[in-house]
């Protein structure tokens, strides 16, 4: 086994918080659980995917909100919200109203493009301004902007019996430092590290100067920290698909060796027209999982993971798997829980 270059600072981890659309209330409680679960088990940070139109979390500030009044040290994230469905202001006002609901727990993380299947929600999203509607960085910048304090509105004051402010509120001051932005590409990484965000990076990569899954990433990090005002000391979080099998039952590992493999075809050559990379899920004892996170070139950059969990698993799933993460795999990766 390779030596390690550091121990693991922060584990966490990533759902996606499926329901069933005909009673969706009991899978948005199971989410809910799994994140006190995963305070309880000393994880230092859940997060939350974001899905439109889907049957999967479509609103995770919301959710965010409920989860910060079930826990009390565990940071809450998102993984990420994409901007193009978004107004900049409005969601800025969310966000630090969470935060402050949270004690300064939220992380959220970004990305910018197009809504996913854009032709299909146009007219109702934006039924007059779709063809113009800007889903550049501009976005992230309006909204790193509002979240920092910046003018909201171009006056405050009284005005009779109203108070009026021109920045967002609730105002909350530490939350700038706590935006993400989740990217895929070479340009993404380094306009993240140049505006002083922290840094997602997923198990999908787009192969714009290899084929090399390790290596693309690894690419990014660098060139993130590179361009970042912190350099070396910049956060970035990694989020692989990691299943430990310690406790699993004889069932568990077949169904999560199928599930892996199943998805194993798409990870050997680049993808669709964007040419996007995807990583290996990483299944097997906790030990079998470091010695392979060890060898990997992007792994080895890194001080903090987001392991994301697989989507379409049951309740009972994630418990052992969490379990496992946080008793086996984190302190083999050198981890020790919070609290």
């Amino acid at each position: 086994m390779p030596l390690p270059s550091r121990p693991l600072r922060k584990l966490g981890f990533l759902t996606i918080g499926l329901f069933d659309g005909a009673d969706p209330r009991p899978g948005h409680e199971s989410t809910l659980e799994v994140i006190r679960l995963g305070e309880q088990l000393g994880f230092d940070s859940a997060w939350v995917r974001h899905r439109h139109l889907q049957y999967g979390i479509s609103s995770p500030v919301a959710l965010l909100a409920a989860a910060s009044q079930r826990t009390s040290r565990i940071e809450l994230g998102t993984a990420v919200i994409p901007l193009g469905w978004e107004n900049p202001l409005r969601l800025a006002e969310d966000l630090a109203t969470v935060d402050v609901l949270s004690g300064g727990r939220l992380n959220p993380g970004v990305s910018v493009g197009p809504p996913m299947r854009y032709d299909t929600v146009k007219e109702t999203l934006y039924p007059d301004t779709g063809d113009v509607e800007d889903f550049s960085y501009r976005r992230v910048e309006r909204l790193l902007d509002l979240v920092a304090g910046e003018p909201a509105a171009t006056a405050g004051g009284v005005q009779g019996f109203e108070v009026f402010s021109e920045r967002v509120e609730p105002h909350s001051p530490g939350l700038r430092s706590r935006l993400w932005y989740g990217g895929a590409s070479l340009r993404s990484a380094q306009w993240a590290g140049e505006h002083g965000m922290n840094f997602l990076t997923s198990s999908v990569v787009k192969a714009e100067e290899s084929e090399d899954f390790e290596q693309i990433q690894l690419s990014h990090i660098r060139a993130f920290r590179a361009r970042h005002p912190d350099g070396d000391r910049a956060r970035v979080s990694q989020g692989l698909v990691v299943i430990p099998t310690d406790t699993a039952t004889a069932e568990q590992r077949t169904r999560y060796l199928a599930y892996a493999e199943k998805r194993t075809p798409r990870t050997t050559t680049p993808q669709g027209p964007a040419r996007m990379m995807f990583a290996p899920d990483l299944v097997g004892t906790s030990e079998e999982i470091a010695e392979r996170l060890w060898a990997h070139a992007a792994f080895r950059e890194i001080d903090e993971v987001a392991f994301a969990l697989p989507f379409s698993f049951e309740h009972a799933d994630y418990v052992q798997i969490l379990t496992d993460m946080a008793t086996r795999l984190g302190p083999a990766l050198g981890w020790r829980p919070a609290g």
